[in-house]
């Protein structure tokens, strides 16, 4: 086998055995997602030739612990002992209750996609709106009979919004650094690609929402359990770190759960002990895909794609197409798309000044590109989160991502038709 097909053999074997066996079981669901992670990461330390095995577990748990992760599995510690306390002192159902009181059922689900996109903007994080509010999507659906996957996933598209968008994403901030133009240069040119998108969506979520019924009997609102969920936002659109706020709704909610009588001292820790357990899978998920992934960097697998990827473009079209691909396919052996843009910006500058590619629209492919890929594999820390807050398997959620989808399918066509003109 080629050696740069074998690096990434890994992954092919990941896919390929979660594939087969839910074709065999008839169910995606009954295939654990840890069993298959852990399957290929054993294959992926076997077959990587040239090393020691004590170096090669070496270099694994090198990607499984690295900074950038470890951060992450922090914000999941944090995230679940937030959203099950703020649950177990009725902060959802309060939440949810508001809303149904505000919107009406039909309004539910653009509602809930324009309060992710504005947030996410906003806070120029997915992570957050999803910490944020995907516990919230999935009262709703507990409350109205709705599906759980769909509004996890209207939180999910809505998120990637601001990820794609925001001044202060680190996307944004890569991507423009990287390819050397103005962050507002490169907004205005990505806002052209991705606006069809959004409104097309929007109107989805608004055609979808006509069937939405409101429970039939609405509890009263208790406004102080909402203060949680309210702060946590306020404090996110500031600009404090996720952590931080994710503390401070943790403080929130034992002080008005402990002396509104939801829970005592225990009940509170308790419930936050619930949410840290229940966390558990997909920090483990989470760790083994960084560390295969590693193994599928350090053998070259990555460079390997990159010199495929450049070694055939010809023409400004071919260059673009060349610059999609080369971020979405890193993107998918990274499951990071701010390292993805990383790691193939300056081969995307080259080759879009090789001929001629607008170092703004160049920005924006490789922003848009990584957010569609980043919100659709079933392994990224968005997804495996919002899984875990909502309760269930990231492939459930997949389908119904149609933001990631339109906004993939939107700068594909502006590069197919030389779209925005000014920047093409």
């Amino acid at each position: 086998m080629n050696k740069g097909l074998l690096a990434l053999s890994p992954l092919m074997v990941f896919i390929g055995l979660y594939l087969a066996l839910a074709v065999a079981a008839g169910d995606f669901y009954k295939v654990p997602m840890t069993v298959i992670f852990m399957m290929a990461s054993i294959y992926a330390v076997a077959i990587s030739g040239g090393f020691p095995l004590k170096k090669r577990i070496g270099i694994y748990t090198r990607g499984a612990s690295s900074d950038s992760l470890m951060l992450m599995l922090w914000i999941y510690v944090l995230a679940g002992a937030f959203a099950a306390s703020a649950k177990s002192m009725g902060a959802i159902d309060a939440t949810v209750g508001l809303a149904l009181h505000v919107l009406p059922a039909s309004l539910i689900l653009p509602g809930l996609f324009v309060a992710a996109c504005f947030i996410s903007l906003s806070i120029g994080t997915s992570v957050g709106t999803v910490v944020a509010l995907v516990p919230i999507a999935a009262g709703m659906a507990h409350q109205t009979g709705g599906n759980a996957a769909l509004l996890t996933a209207v939180i999910v598209g809505g998120a990637y919004f601001g990820d794609n968008l925001s001044f202060i994403s680190d996307t944004t901030v890569v991507a423009t650094q990287t390819q050397g133009c103005k962050m507002s240069d490169k907004f205005r040119a990505n806002t052209l690609i991705v606006a069809p998108a959004a409104l097309l969506v929007l109107a989805v979520y608004a055609v979808m929402g006509r069937g939405m019924t409101a429970p039939g009997l609405l509890p009263p609102v208790e406004v102080w359990k909402v203060v949680p969920y309210l702060v946590v936002l306020v404090a996110a659109v500031a600009g404090m770190n996720v952590m931080a706020v994710l503390v401070l709704g943790l403080v929130l909610c034992g002080a008005i759960g402990i002396h509104g009588g939801s829970y005592g001292l225990f009940g509170w820790l308790g419930a936050m002990g619930q949410g840290i357990a229940g966390m558990g899978e997909l920090i483990i998920v989470a760790m083994m895909a960084g560390g295969m992934l590693e193994m599928i960097r350090e053998a070259g697998g990555i460079d390997y794609i990159i010199g495929r990827l450049t070694a055939h473009v010809h023409g400004k079209r071919g260059a673009e197409l060349s610059i999609a691909a080369l971020v979405g396919l890193v993107n998918v052996c990274t499951a990071n798309n701010t390292v993805a843009i990383l790691t193939v910006g300056n081969i995307a500058r080259q080759i879009g000044d090789r001929y001629g590619v607008d170092k703004r629209k160049c920005a924006s492919i490789l922003d848009t590109c990584s957010c569609t890929v980043q919100g659709l594999i079933p392994y990224g820390v968005q997804m495996l989160l919002a899984a875990g807050l909502a309760s269930l398997n990231p492939v459930q959620i997949i389908p119904y991502l149609y933001y990631p989808m339109a906004i993939g399918a939107a700068t594909l066509l502006a590069i197919v038709l030389r779209y925005p003109k000014q920047y093409s």
